[in-house]
């Protein structure tokens, strides 16, 4: 039978190991990604309360730990990524990851249900046991094993993915892996609101142990399914890790910091990789540039002289060139850091709101932890209309394409921050006076509904969440513009960086209030009494950190010069 000119097509454009990978192998992996994200994302908006109510631990001890967990989690990426990259490979670090989230679920879950795990409820008088070192052992390792699979997991997942789609032969695999990108992150944004909403619901309407049971229940899922395809997925096997590359080109730099830069002969004189798009050296951090200095052909090079006989002392243009464009981008990444901390405020903000009328109905009730939805749902609609409105239009009348420079959208969404934590402050400044002037304050006000709609705290969580759009996917298209092709999938990392760094910054900023405001008996502005505290006046501090932020990076922007290539 003649084989038509369709087939041919088909059968030329075949990924070469057509019994695996392709569009078959999705559903694993987004059911995967989706259920640890509704289950790990559903544990978080609420924790602060069961760390209060259950594990009697103070509201500035509670916020400090999950701000912790927060950045232990986002920085465990690096080295999830760096194993895949380099030892394990994609698919058995996310196997690894999500069966290391299952156990660390499933032990915070038993700590709902059984008595020992947790200290005994408070008396009529109001005296509560603190958790043992036992108790708060097992609590803190939960932690740790959910942390380990959300580092393992998330950096991972979203590449592994892309490995059983991207096919190079197909002229159709741009659109493709474009439309895989599209779907994946609009599944990721689907399972937060999911997480926020449903769960946190299901928490409060039916207590902890559902509560804690369900994401569990979730998890145990997202691990079958991902297991199940093991058989139809494209593994790719680990390679070198762009970690141990900028490491090697930092010895090789150290080992040769005696050499003088001005002697040598042009391009001959350092080490070229012929596949890479990057054959010059430019004149920033000149110091690493020794790194790929030949000194002697013979000994440097193997015998094909394509490569370094010691990649510890000789690097190639292309290695000294990435960690270079690292380093370039590091101020204007941690001009973010404090974004991020701003909107990691919600452990502060669920105990206010459960202090609020949060009816939006007379029958229905919003629970306390779901009010970051506003934030989420905030986010997703502007990305529509910016992407699908705002910029045509821009177009059309500017006869440019695309929307506002990555840089101007970075300060605008530290603009909105700043203005975000001081509306946060006015309206808490506003919420305590009244529940002052409506409640005993020495009558444990936290439990004693305030007169004042939460609703009232739905525009700081729209600020924050349009702050996170401009500045966040802003940074994003800053890194993959300066950033060398190679190190595309590095931005993640780089990012998620930032967040942990945000995390311990965060920690570190409420434990020094706490223990400054509560220095000689006073009351901390951080007391699990909020009444009595003044949650207000660390919103005051954090706006102002962001002003000073925003300076810092006005800074950046003007010292900011293109890099020129060495002569």
């Amino acid at each position: 039978m003649a084989i038509t000119e369709e087939e041919e097509n088909l059968i030329h454009h075949l990924p070469k190991s057509y019994t695996k990978g392709g569009i078959k192998t999705m559903p694993f992996i987004i059911m995967n990604e989706t259920l640890e994200k509704v289950a790990s994302y559903g544990l978080q908006p609420n924790m602060v309360i069961y760390l209060m109510k259950v594990y009697n631990i103070e509201a500035a001890t509670a916020t400090s730990l999950l701000s912790m967990w927060s950045a232990l989690s986002h920085g465990l990426a690096l080295l999830g990524a760096f194993v895949s990259d380099s030892f394990l490979g994609r698919f058995t670090v996310v196997a690894i990851g999500s069966i290391f989230s299952l156990s660390g679920m499933t032990i915070l879950w038993l700590t709902t249900m059984v008595p020992q795990l947790r200290p005994s409820h408070c008396d009529h008088f109001e005296i509560c046991n603190r958790p043992t070192p036992a108790q708060l052992l097992v609590l803190l390792f939960s932690f740790g094993m959910i942390a380990v699979g959300a580092g393992f997991v998330r950096p991972c997942s979203i590449a592994f993915g892309a490995d059983q789609l991207d096919n190079k032969e197909n002229p159709n695999n741009k659109r493709i892996m474009e439309s895989y990108f599209s779907w994946y992150y609009a599944t990721i944004g689907m399972s937060t609101i999911v997480a926020t909403t449903l769960i946190v619901y299901i928490q409060d309407a039916f207590g902890w142990q559902i509560g804690f049971g369900i994401p569990a229940i979730l998890m145990f899922f997202s691990v079958a399914a991902f297991l199940s395809g093991s058989s139809l997925y494209i593994k790719v096997s680990a390679s070198e890790s762009l970690f141990t590359g900028f490491f090697q080109v930092l010895v090789a730099s150290v080992r040769k910091r005696n050499i003088d830069l001005h002697s040598g002969n042009g391009e001959a004189y350092y080490h070229q990789s012929p596949s890479s798009e990057i054959q010059a050296l430019t004149s920033s951090f000149r110091c690493l540039n020794k790194a790929c200095i030949i000194e002697d052909p013979q000994i440097d090079a193997n015998s094909d002289g394509l490569r370094a006989s010691n990649p510890w002392r000789l690097c190639s243009v292309e290695q000294v060139e990435s960690l270079k464009s690292l380093l370039r981008v590091v101020p204007m990444w941690s001009s973010n850091i404090m974004v991020q901390l701003s909107l990691n405020q919600f452990s502060f903000s669920t105990l206010q709101t459960m202090t609020m009328d949060r009816h939006i109905f007379s029958y229905f009730e919003v629970p306390a932890g779901s009010f970051s939805f506003f934030m989420v749902i905030t986010l997703v609609v502007w990305i529509t209309i910016y992407d699908r409105a705002l910029v045509p239009i821009k177009s059309r009348y500017t006869g440019q394409p695309g929307g506002l420079s990555p840089v101007l959208r970075m300060g605008i969404g530290l603009v909105l921050s700043t203005a975000a934590m001081a509306l946060s402050a006015i309206t808490e400044s506003i919420r305590r006076g009244l529940a002052i002037d409506q409640n005993d304050p020495q009558e444990i006000p936290n439990i004693s509904s305030v007169n004042m709609s939460a609703m009232w705290l739905v525009p700081q969580y729209v600020l924050l969440g349009l702050a996170d759009a401009f500045n966040a996917i802003g940074l994003v298209e800053f890194l993959y513009a300066e950033l060398p092709k190679s190190m595309s999938s590095f931005v993640v990392a780089i990012f998620t960086l930032g967040m942990a760094v945000s995390g311990i910054f965060g920690s570190f900023i409420v434990n020094i209030v706490d223990s400054v405001t509560s220095y000689g008996g006073g009351v901390s502005w951080l007391s699990s009494n909020i009444n009595k505290g003044h949650i207000d006046y660390y919103y005051w501090l954090i706006a102002f950190c962001n002003v000073v932020n925003f300076l810092y990076f006005l800074l950046i922007c003007r010292y900011n010069r293109p890099h020129q290539e060495v002569e």
